[in-house]
């Protein structure tokens, strides 16, 4: 969070202009080729019948079955990425190959890559370029799919029954039907489970305080997924920035947007279960969602645990780019194609572009970046912030699940997400990336009360929470009112130093002295060598990019102590 008056503009490139040209329909008819094998030569799996002028050209029937597709597979005739497409086409599933990272120590600079098949993730392949990643990726995959589409609940279809080789569209829509699958993880499966968790969640919070159930129209939530189900662990409400100068002594809240207020309820969560992992208790220590990592000092969630993001709304900014922009760029000036896809600044509950003329930089009201850059932010440095990065290995969530009763159209939310950083992994430090989030829209779990109740008004709430805390969006602390106060002050546990107060009770728990003889919450931060070397690649990266620049803090703000 900032004064205005700093450094934000970057140079306008031509990145934005061609993610818009990326996300245009395709109208050109494809052709089609040979598929390529996985020795590189080209062969034609799929006969072409005789031109049928009468008929289009999709209603022709392939003469390979699937059956047949994976045997020559086997025999090393067919390419395992056009493998996994085409049997996508047959069983109708949703399969992508998403850059991630991997545990391993390598020498040099490699890549990788996991295949996704309805949100379950499969092992992760590495290679020295990206193709090399993607090809023992989908490889990997294979291994342990084809035994459940051999011997599993599907039969293979027949012939007559496979789609001919068509591009797998990129994400598949809200009211795509998936075929039953014996995979419990599926997508389909988390797109259910977890607005039902988060409904029931924010009831109970709610039913005891109705008086702040108009809260409730912004809720984001962090939900925690493993073998047993998806549980709650974070959750905030908000929609503005403190108005007040910003705070010296960290004891303000400055950005009180739902998505960054569950993020930081989120931080309390891994806080907590820190202290556990450390604790002299076993019976704590087990229960810790952390483990030692087997490839660096540092801890990791433990195996089996994957995090999910829930919006009630799309978060301010970039997301919320208008859909006649993306579907008809050419009819607009470049200058506000730009300003729809860049950076854009918060102030008061209110967003500029960071190339906007219509806002005052002289103004000395706090501004803070938007809650879209923010999540792009953390879905490459992780969301657990520099102070936590100290002790764990970055924390990345699987899945963006958008319940906006208003949005039926989530590719802002992609481009700004994903698409603005496509390709930055590489150029980050070991164990970060650009984690690409699966998108997709969801029931809503409480209505938009935009019109009632105490708006400048937010909650928040952590798993071990007694009671909610309401803090006023506008002022940056705690109400009177609240069913949770810290102190006479009135300082929200999601404060600053609150969090340099945790950080510091972990610190002597693990028995780091170099981090306990830390002078100040800006120090402290700045000690976390590999999270502050990727942050400067991101956000020279997007300057890079065309999307202006990250606006600078004012070290003074973070010069606090306990």
């Amino acid at each position: 969070m900032f004064t205005a008056g700093g450094s934000f503009r970057g140079s306008r490139g031509a990145c934005s202009a061609q993610i818009l040209m990326k996300n245009l329909p395709v109208r050109e008819h494809l052709s089609s080729s040979p598929l390529p094998t996985s020795n590189g030569a080209n062969r034609d799996v799929f006969r072409q019948p005789a031109k049928d002028t009468s008929r289009p050209a999709y209603a022709s029937k392939p003469m390979v079955s699937p059956k047949e597709l994976i045997d020559r597979y086997k025999q090393g005739e067919v390419h395992p990425v056009s493998l996994l497409h085409l049997l996508a086409q047959a069983f109708q599933f949703h399969m992508e190959m998403k850059e991630t990272v991997t545990s391993e120590h390598l020498p040099g600079l490699y890549f990788a890559f996991c295949v996704v098949i309805d949100g379950f993730e499969y092992k992760t392949g590495i290679g020295k370029t990206k193709k090399d990643a993607k090809l023992s990726a989908a490889a990997l995959a294979l291994e342990d799919l084809l035994p459940t589409l051999s011997h599993g609940k599907y039969v293979l279809p027949e012939a007559s029954d496979v789609p001919p080789p068509l591009p797998v569209k990129e994400e598949p829509s809200i009211s795509d039907v998936y075929p039953s699958r014996p995979n419990p993880e599926s997508k389909n499966c988390v797109n259910l489970q977890i607005p039902l968790a988060v409904r029931d969640q924010l009831s109970k919070l709610m039913n005891s305080h109705l008086e702040f159930s108009a809260c409730a129209g912004t809720t984001a939530a962090f939900i925690l997924q493993t073998s047993s189900g998806c549980e709650v662990v974070a959750l905030g409400t908000g929609d503005f920035n403190i108005k007040e100068s910003a705070s010296l002594s960290g004891r303000l809240v400055h950005d009180s947007h739902a998505v960054v207020t569950a993020r930081r309820s989120l931080m309390r969560f891994l806080y907590r279960h820190l202290l556990m992992f450390f604790s002299k208790t076993a019976n704590l220590t087990e229960k810790s969602v952390f483990q030692q990592s087997s490839s660096s000092h540092l801890l990791s969630l433990k195996s089996g645990i994957t995090l999910h993001l829930y919006v009630n709304q799309l978060p301010k900014g970039a997301a919320q780019i208008p859909s006649q922009l993306r579907l008809n760029p050419l009819s607009m000036s470049a200058l506000q194609v730009i300003n729809e896809i860049s950076l854009h600044l918060s102030v008061e509950g209110k967003v500029f572009s960071v190339f906007s003329s219509t806002f005052d930089q002289s103004t000395s009201k706090v501004v803070s970046m938007s809650a879209t850059d923010k999540v792009t932010q953390w879905q490459v440095l992780g969301y657990q912030g520099a102070l936590l990065s100290h002790f764990i290995e970055p924390v990345y969530i699987q899945s963006i699940l958008i319940g906006d009763s208003c949005c039926s159209d989530i590719r802002g939310m992609k481009m700004s997400v994903s698409q603005r950083v496509e390709g930055i992994t590489s150029q980050l430090p070991m164990y970060y990336c650009m984690m690409r989030p699966h998108i997709s829209l969801v029931a809503s779990v409480a209505a938009d009360t935009a019109n009632g109740g105490d708006l400048t008004y937010g909650i928040n709430w952590s798993e071990g929470d007694g009671s909610l805390e309401v803090v006023d969006g506008l002022l940056g602390k705690t109400i009177e009112e609240s069913p949770f106060k810290s102190g006479s002050a009135l300082a929200s546990r999601l404060c600053k130093a609150a969090m340099l107060h945790r950080f510091k009770l972990v610190a002597k728990e693990a028995q780091r002295q170099d981090l306990l003889a830390t002078s100040s919450y800006r120090e402290a931060k700045r000690m976390a060598k590999s999270y502050q070397e990727a942050k400067n690649v991101l956000r020279e990266y997007l300057s890079q990019q065309g999307f202006g620049s990250w606006l600078v803090k004012l070290s003074v703000i973070d010069n606090f102590s306990m």
